[in-house]
């Protein structure tokens, strides 16, 4: 059913496991500042990185269902992990019976869509959660459009900890930052482009350029994902009819709210209020 006589506003909602999906939330954001926007944390439930398939579609599920319920048209799944192991299957399989006038996007497809402009050497690294290196969704999605690009892929599992600890400033994250990306060009020496494949990740960008050859570029995905959402809206007239226009923005978190708000801090150089809900089932 649509939803958009139910509401006043009609925002575009914007979804992550937890906190990192702000980063690209203020990206968006900083490009399109009129529309209204809803995001939804699941931080009761995170971190996504190393839960199974079938856990992380049946997750991003509920989220989309709800957003879908508080009046979003359009959902973005700011999350590599939800974006690598559940998107496919919301589109393809539940779209049709929970909204087919609505749209579900992820953050893979723009991501790699700008990768063949970057790189000169065509050889990229990918740095993600376990989950969506063990997907190998960038690998696919990177063989579907670049064939003649090389992937290489290295999962960092305690990136996000370190981030959402606050620690990604530490000596301790230093060891950990190195140990990947060490790891990751003894496998392949021509990497020319690095994909910070979590959206958490761009807050370890003064670690990362500390152990990275001087000339390699590094994909920070919100600007990307941006850019793509507003052309996106340019060639889908009857969605970008379907949104409005006043510049709200909803915080909504799983878990504790005052948390959620402290945590966002590290994200967003703004104060927040933020409202904790319960996802249904």
């Amino acid at each position: 059913m649509d939803k958009r006589n139910k509401h006043k506003v009609a925002p575009i909602g914007i979804f992550d496991s937890g906190y990192g999906g702000l980063t690209v939330f203020e990206k968006i954001r900083e490009q399109m500042p009129a529309y209204d926007y809803i995001y939804l944390g699941d931080n009761a439930r995170s971190p996504y990185g190393n839960r199974s398939f079938e856990v992380v579609y049946k997750f991003t599920r509920q989220a989309v269902f709800h957003l879908f319920q508080e009046g979003c048209p359009l959902v973005i799944l700011a999350c590599n992990t939800a974006s690598a192991k559940a998107l496919r299957t919301i589109q393809m399989r539940d779209l049709p019976h929970l909204n087919p006038f609505n749209r579900v996007l992820g953050v893979i497809r723009p991501t790699v869509e700008v990768l063949d402009q970057l790189s000169r050497s065509k050889h990229i690294g990918v740095l993600g959660t376990s989950g969506t290196i063990s997907s190998e969704s960038y690998t696919i999605e990177v063989a579907k459009m670049f064939p003649h690009i090389q992937v290489t892929e290295e999962a960092c599992p305690m990136w996000v900890p370190l981030v959402e600890n606050r620690e990604y400033d530490s000596p301790g994250a230093d060891y950990f930052i190195r140990k990947h990306l060490d790891r990751l060009f003894t496998q392949d020496a021509d990497i020319d482009t690095l994909i910070l494949a979590c959206t958490h990740y761009p807050l370890l960008l003064d670690k990362i350029k500390k152990y990275i050859p001087e000339q390699v570029k590094l994909i920070s995905q919100g600007e990307y994902v941006a850019d793509r959402l507003k052309d996106y809206l340019l060639r889908h007239p009857e969605m970008e009819n379907r949104l409005t226009h006043t510049g709200s923005c909803r915080f909504l978190t799983t878990e504790s709210a005052e948390k959620f708000s402290d945590a966002a801090s590290v994200f967003l150089d703004e104060p927040i209020h933020v409202e904790q809900i319960t996802i249904d089932a």
